[in-house]
């Protein structure tokens, strides 16, 4: 569910258990709350001491419900999640959406937030934007998202975050089911995660292993540069045959499938 304030703060709160017991009657286990514009009452800010007093008041208010809240446009998280885990992730950064404007995210956006934002806690980047064409909707327009289909889907993995979106219309995933595939299969819960390579700013390679399971997660991504990595798969368990899935924007069709020699 998204509990959308336009920062209407005060108005929240005294809808916010009514909210909430609509959310329990329809059994919705989690809500994105968002605060979007000027904070009101006006003097107030999104990073100032009596909104960061309603973020945690929020997520408080959600455990007593036992459900989860994702915010959005949010102080950036300092561990309180610990605390309260069903906190579960918050925006908290430039997210995104911001990838659809001219002057937007720059493409090594993606390989400085894990060293940065993400040490505070879990984002929800909302990847999966698939038509990046702006003519699509309008033939005047030039302009594209900064971004690649394929780096969507490797943001999934490279954002760490427990609750995840698909962040496009629904039939642009009809255009590129292959590719939407990807979205269906990959975890959210991870048993093991490695950083194989990383330089903020340029490039980053991270691997994870879904949770009770042999399934391994790849993304890498790399900023406005081409360049090739070669990455060693010695994290996969000994002795056991793997089957790799490859989604990449070139030279190979996505979702092409090869089999891995038995190490």
């Amino acid at each position: 569910m998204h509990h959308e304030t336009s920062g209407s703060v005060a108005n929240y709160e005294r809808h916010l258990d009514r909210a909430l017991d609509l959310m329990k009657k329809y059994n919705y286990p989690a809500a994105k709350s968002g605060y979007v514009g000027k904070i009101i009452p006006r003097g107030e800010f999104h990073d100032g001491q009596t909104m960061v007093n309603h973020f945690n008041f929020v997520a408080r208010r959600f455990a007593d419900y036992k459900l989860m809240i994702n915010s959005h446009e949010s102080s950036r998280p300092t561990g309180y999640s610990r605390t309260y885990p069903n906190y579960i992730a918050a925006e908290a950064a430039r997210g995104n959406e911001f990838n659809a404007w001219s002057t937007g995210n720059p493409p090594m956006h993606e390989t400085i937030l894990p060293f940065t934002r993400l040490l505070g806690g879990p984002m929800d980047y909302t990847p999966g934007i698939f038509e990046i064409k702006m003519s699509y909707y309008d033939k005047s327009k030039t302009e594209q998202v900064h971004t690649t289909l394929t780096k969507q889907l490797a943001l999934y993995v490279t954002m760490y975050s427990p609750l995840q979106m698909a962040a496009d219309l629904p039939e642009n995933y009809e255009k590129y089911l292959d590719a939407f595939q990807f979205i269906k299969d990959v975890a959210v819960d991870w048993q093991d995660s490695k950083y194989l390579e990383a330089e903020p700013g340029d490039y980053l390679t991270v691997v994870r292993k879904a949770k009770n399971s042999e399934k391994w997660f790849l993304g890498a991504i790399t900023d406005e540069n081409a360049r090739k990595s070669e990455i060693k798969l010695d994290f996969l368990t000994k002795g056991k045959k793997y089957k790799a899935i490859i989604y990449q924007d070139q030279k190979m069709p996505i979702g092409k499938t090869i089999q891995l020699p038995t190490k």
